[in-house]
């Protein structure tokens, strides 16, 4: 078989010792895609390293998979501080955030992942640790209950979250940066998965890596999730080269077709269109008739499926659009033909 056009680069050592591990970029400079948040990034870390200052708050609200996590490691690198992680459900009580906060040394990073799920009253016990880095304890009840001023080391606190619209207005007012993540586009895909081979040394071809990268769904997470299923297609039923044949055909088998639809996707859109009639129709009476939660449909499904046009969100509820029809070779009724 014909491998002279084989991309294998060779990784470093660094890559090598984690060969299975993390295939987190570790500096901005390899971050690809989000050029421009990168580059606004970029000028706060030598505005606070000038200052002698941490970061200012940060906040990045996206659909998952798109590197929110990431950027928080990457800031901690360039800043040369701690990076210390949680997420809103975990931190359930105020003592919990206390911890958490009395062991941040000057400079370091808390990252919060699902902040908008915190509870009120942890929320409320950040207000003030965000703008004057003090936290204030309750002790006792009744006339007999007093309140223990603590000093905490100034930090930078980085949020993310899938639902930006669920975060409230006192909270989202607290962070002086905010950045929101895009889906990336297929030749940063390319990019991104061609790294990812090459640190787990998957040989491939540049057809190979375009044929994951196009189904994707605009989310580096699913990339290199597809990339290491697909290196197992190859290992097992080819020469463990990654061609474009080898991808079409482990992708197909894993359901995920050339829009980068997957079996989950064909049936949301199904019930849409043949329950429904293409809608409009609520999300909760959707869910219910997909057996799917809310926040899945809403977190994972819904924005790829809008960004790429298979769906519309209306006043009414959910619509399925004339592309959706056409992928799924579904006749429109007459109705939706005139509103599309």
């Amino acid at each position: 078989m014909e491998t002279a056009n084989i991309l294998s680069g060779k990784p470093t050592p660094e890559e090598v010792s984690g060969l299975e591990g993390s295939l987190r970029p570790k500096t901005l400079e390899e971050f690809v895609g989000q050029r421009k948040l990168k580059e606004n990034l970029n000028v706060f870390i030598q505005a606070a390293k000038k200052r002698g200052e941490p970061l200012d708050h940060i906040l990045f609200y996206s659909p998952p998979g798109l590197g929110k996590t990431t950027l928080a490691y990457i800031l901690a690198r360039e800043m040369g501080v701690n990076l210390k992680t949680t997420s809103g459900p975990i931190l359930e009580r105020v003592g919990d955030l206390a911890g958490m906060l009395t062991d941040l040394s000057e400079g370091d990073i808390f990252f919060i992942d699902e902040i908008h799920r915190l509870s009120p009253t942890v929320e409320e016990a950040l207000y003030p640790v965000m703008e004057d880095f003090t936290f204030y304890i309750n002790t006792g009840r009744g006339p007999a209950a007093t309140s223990l001023k603590l000093a905490i080391q100034k930090f930078t606190l980085v949020g993310a979250t899938t639902r930006g619209g669920l975060l409230t207005g006192p909270l989202r007012d607290r962070f002086g940066i905010v950045g929101n993540l895009n889906f990336y586009d297929i030749e940063e895909l390319e990019k991104i998965a061609l790294r990812s081979s090459h640190i787990l040394k998957i040989p491939v071809e540049p057809e190979g890596i375009a044929e994951i990268a196009k189904r994707s769904r605009g989310t580096p997470r699913i990339a290199n999730r597809l990339l290491r299923r697909v290196r197992d297609f190859a290992q097992v039923k080819a020469n463990g080269i990654i061609t474009q044949k080898v991808a079409e055909d482990s992708l197909n088998a894993l359901e995920v077709d050339p829009e980068g639809l997957d079996a989950g996707d064909r049936r949301l859109l199904a019930a849409l269109m043949e329950k429904f009639k293409g809608g409009p129709v609520g999300i909760d009476t959707l869910a219910i008739a997909v057996s799917e939660e809310i926040d899945n449909l809403t977190d994972v499904y819904e924005p790829f499926l809008i960004q790429a046009g298979f769906m519309a969100r209306t006043p009414r509820g959910r619509v399925a659009t004339h592309k959706a029809y056409t992928h799924l070779k579904i006749q429109p009724p007459k109705k939706t033909a005139e509103l599309f």
